[in-house]
């Protein structure tokens, strides 16, 4: 057996035989950076010289369009943030105040921060090992023996309150059980709103991640597959509720030619021109980046052959992972060196990381109803993210 000790700094040597291969390089290598490489000047200086660069403008629809043509979702709402796509898209699906919503404990914060954006409470649920994401057989027993059917609605015995929503989260790209969690929902009477944030370019069984719940959400942050600077999307295949998301994503207001009137409490959540223009641009270079990406999954593969400690995370059977950031999971009797190979990477100056603090632990949610967390508690303890941008593939293969 190799010396564990040693376990860090072979890693990083596995490592920079992928990111570092000219040898020469003096920055550090970064987690995840966007690459410009095609329309994005152009599309910007027209947005530009349109003057039309706020939520109005050719770019947005534009945007819009190409997202339903690519993901095979009838429509799509451009919305400035992530987070403001799921606060939209829980209300979109009937989510009150003073429910519960299911939310795996591994996520980032901003899937429970938009729960309770609507007045409701996150209740936190196990994920399991081979997807990262919620684990369908798992929550299935655990709502038979903790809840009530009543009236068509899902009651938590313990709080007495409705649990009206699931939110699947496709952890680092990687497509959930997404089918078979949608058939726990059906059969407890649990609406499925799909965090798509980070699996832009994912499919299962050939379908887009994001179009399989009621709602799904997407994000194109900076540090996303193709990026808006910020930005996210709703994605919808019924017409009521793609108008209904227009509409409060627009302030509420009556559409008319100068007057400026609003029917109910709104939202200023819709997309600016110029963050679509430069979407409309990475949108068009995204199968080259999937590509680059799943070259640098088979770069970091054959670098961690002889790294028996660790796995690299890989796409299950039937689905296809846009491997938005590769993913290192330690052995379990190897956890606690996780902090150990962070420093050394971080040291050698490439920019690796853990995954977030698990949701429940966190100050506000320590509270909020919880499921047994066994296995995001091991997870969390175990993953570290390494770099994962598309121009490291390139690299690779010099």
């Amino acid at each position: 057996m190799k010396n564990t000790e040693l376990l860090g700094k072979r890693l990083v040597k596995a490592l920079e035989a992928v990111v570092r291969v000219d040898g020469n390089r003096t920055d550090a290598v970064q987690l995840h950076e966007p690459r410009f490489g095609g329309n994005e000047s152009k599309y910007l200086e027209e947005c530009l010289q349109s003057t039309f660069v706020s939520s109005v403008g050719p770019f947005v629809n534009r945007f819009e369009r190409d997202l339903t043509e690519y993901t095979g979702s009838a429509y799509a709402v451009a919305l400035v943030n992530g987070t403001s796509a799921l606060h939209l898209a829980l209300l979109l699906a009937g989510v009150q105040a003073h429910d519960e919503v299911l939310v795996p404990a591994l996520t980032f914060v901003a899937t429970a921060n938009a729960v309770t954006y609507c007045g409701a409470t996150p209740h936190f649920v196990d994920s399991e090992g081979q997807t990262l994401g919620m684990d369908a057989r798992v929550l299935r027993s655990y709502l038979a023996s903790t809840t009530d059917q009543l009236d068509g609605r899902c009651i938590n015995r313990r709080t007495g309150r409705v649990i009206r929503a699931m939110l699947p989260m496709h952890t680092f790209g990687h497509p959930c059980d997404v089918e078979a969690l949608i058939a726990v929902a059906n059969e407890f009477a649990i609406c499925v709103v799909e965090d798509a944030a980070e699996s832009l370019g994912s499919t299962v069984g050939g379908r887009h991640t994001g179009t399989f719940g009621k709602l799904g959400t997407l994000s194109f942050n900076g540090n996303k597959t193709i990026t808006t600077g910020g930005g996210g999307a709703i994605l919808c295949n019924e017409l009521e509720l793609y108008k209904r998301a227009k509409h409060l994503s627009t302030t509420a207001k009556i559409p008319h030619a100068w007057s400026f009137e609003h029917d109910e409490i709104g939202f200023n959540y819709r997309m600016p021109n110029l963050n679509a223009a430069l979407g409309c641009a990475q949108l068009e270079q995204l199968p080259s980046f999937l590509a680059a990406k799943r070259e640098l999954f088979v770069a970091y593969a054959d670098a961690l052959r002889d790294t028996p400690e660790v796995t690299l995370v890989s796409e299950r059977q039937g689905c296809q992972s846009n491997y938005w950031l590769h993913t290192l999971l330690l052995a379990p009797e190897y956890a606690h060196k996780r902090d150990e190979i962070l420093n050394e990477c971080h040291q050698a100056g490439i920019m690796c990381r853990p995954a977030w603090q698990l949701i429940h632990r966190l100050p506000m949610y320590l509270t909020a109803p919880q499921a047994p967390l066994t296995q995001s508690e091991s997870l969390a303890a175990r993953i570290i993210n390494i770099p994962s941008s598309p121009w490291l593939a390139d690299k690779s293969k010099s």
